[in-house]
């Protein structure tokens, strides 16, 4: 098979890398939503139980990391507290400053939260051969790399 034609998709479409990556994002998000309304849960609230799974930021670092506002970020923080998902503490690393950490029962939410999101992304995948599917891993670990995280 000539080289062309052995990159042209399997459909026949190839939308570009804008509307693909758009495409992707939006389904990705639409399985997301699914699993944070299955906990009772927007999907802020499910990135905040996300990005808390192995780390302990401060409410700054993970409001940046959010793109929120302070306001947003305490109002957010809150209502996890109240459900018992979060906890604050003072930061070890600054007096002023607040770290935010997840209580057992939000460990609990997130583990169960990360094996649903789990099975429904990889479902996204399911017309792709193995190959494909650790390519993809592959090229969007590099475009994550390449981005600003906590």
């Amino acid at each position: 098979m000539p080289e062309d034609e052995s990159r042209v998709p399997p459909h026949g479409v190839d939308l570009g890398i804008v509307d693909s990556l758009a495409q992707l994002s939006f389904a990705v998000q639409a399985e997301l939503a699914k699993v944070a309304a299955a906990h009772g849960l927007s999907v802020i609230q499910l990135r905040v139980l996300g990005v808390l799974r192995d780390r302990e930021p401060g409410m700054q670092e993970l409001a940046r990391h959010l793109g929120l506002d302070k306001s947003s970020m305490t109002g957010l923080i809150d209502r996890a507290e109240r459900r018992g998902l979060v906890r604050r503490a003072p930061s070890p690393r600054d007096r002023r400053g607040v770290q935010v950490s997840l209580t057992e029962d939000g460990h609990e939410l997130a583990r169960l939260m990360t094996a649903d999101a789990d099975r429904r992304i990889r479902a996204l995948t399911t017309g792709l051969t193995d190959t494909q599917r650790s390519q993809l891993s592959l090229l969007a670990s590099e475009l994550v790399a390449g981005l600003t995280a906590i």
